[in-house]
């Protein structure tokens, strides 16, 4: 170990996903999620050591379709705590790819320090040819550790490069590459060990993010509508009957047909417009029914998270257009 690694301590969060499935060997397909323990990943990887001291926790062992919000605030919670500890420089958490982009910018908007925290997992699991997880939970690692990455929010490492939460998505079903950002792309890369950043993340986040779940043990329940041709609106009255608020992700600029507009305009819980298109944005003066809210260029899956914790601070009409033009 080098003498500037024995001076960094990374904290490894691992919850499970296909970085840590295993099946057959060789294949991609048909293998259980998060089934190895975090020290063998670790073991995969020793090259790590060379990098930051590593101190690694089990929090969950998970597909990340399984993700619930009791994990988010656990892992939050956590890392709000250790945060505190002068010897620890960052945190990396492996997670499934399904939903890494929903915990990342969960975490972005809760999280409490400067101190880097990065997500990371993989397409293929541990015991196919060329898994990719061992390299990105290196470079997870390499960019945790770098002082470069303080006060950038929570960030997403995949295939050599770096994505601030609020933009990173999965965009394919098993290519390698499969996280991205979408028309706002990366924000750095990564080669061997260095760590290169070229962009900032503008919209509020972590230390500047009013959200506090400090003493919070349940979020508000959002729901998300998928408008599509012929869609019933009576799926909207039995998912308000359930929900504290409602994401309705529509099609093109947030739109939807005249029978889902009237069945929108008969709720009484906050309602916001998403899109079930992946680019883009919606902006206030364009949504179909007055009193809704524009998500702006945010994805159903991510606006419902910002909803959820608008909600646990109960903020207005008024509250709820501000936090979606802030965040």
């Amino acid at each position: 170990m080098t003498d500037t690694a024995k001076e960094k301590t990374v904290v490894i969060l691992a919850t499970g996903g296909t970085i840590a499935g295993s099946g057959k060997a060789g294949k991609v397909t048909g293998y259980r999620s998060g089934s190895l323990p975090v020290e063998s990943l670790l073991e995969a990887v020793p090259e790590i050591k060379d990098i930051a001291n590593i101190r690694a926790i089990q929090v969950c062992k998970v597909n990340s379709d399984d993700i619930t919000a009791s994990i988010w605030l656990k892992l939050a919670n956590t890392i709000n705590e250790l945060s505190k500890d002068d010897t620890v420089t960052g945190f990396v958490i492996t997670h499934g790819t399904d939903t890494l982009e929903e915990t990342a910018y969960f975490l972005n908007l809760v999280v409490k320090t400067d101190k880097p925290v990065v997500l990371t997992g993989s397409m293929r699991p541990a015991t196919s040819i060329s898994a990719d997880g061992p390299m990105n939970l290196y470079q997870s690692v390499c960019v945790a550790a770098d002082p470069a990455a303080e006060g950038k929010g929570v960030l997403a490492v995949f295939a050599d490069k770096i994505y601030e939460a609020r933009t990173v998505a999965k965009n394919s079903t098993y290519d390698v590459m499969a996280i991205s950002a979408g028309e706002t792309g990366s924000i750095g890369i990564i080669r061997n060990n260095e760590v290169f950043f070229y962009e900032e993340p503008l919209k509020r986040h972590t230390l500047k993010s009013e959200f506090d779940i400090t003493g919070i043990e349940k979020l508000p329940a959002v729901n998300t509508v998928y408008f599509s041709v012929d869609a019933d609106p009576a799926i909207l009255e039995y998912a308000a009957s359930v929900s504290d608020g409602l994401v309705i992700a529509g099609a093109g600029a947030g739109e939807f047909s005249q029978t889902f507009a009237e069945a929108i305009r008969k709720l009484t819980i906050p309602v916001v417009i998403s899109s079930r298109i992946d680019d883009g944005l919606i902006t206030q003066d364009s949504v179909l029914c007055e009193g809704t809210i524009a998500a702006n260029n945010l994805s159903p899956q991510k606006a419902a998270i910002l909803l959820k914790l608008s909600l646990l601070n109960s903020l207005d009409h008024d509250g709820l257009l501000r936090v979606f033009s802030e965040y």
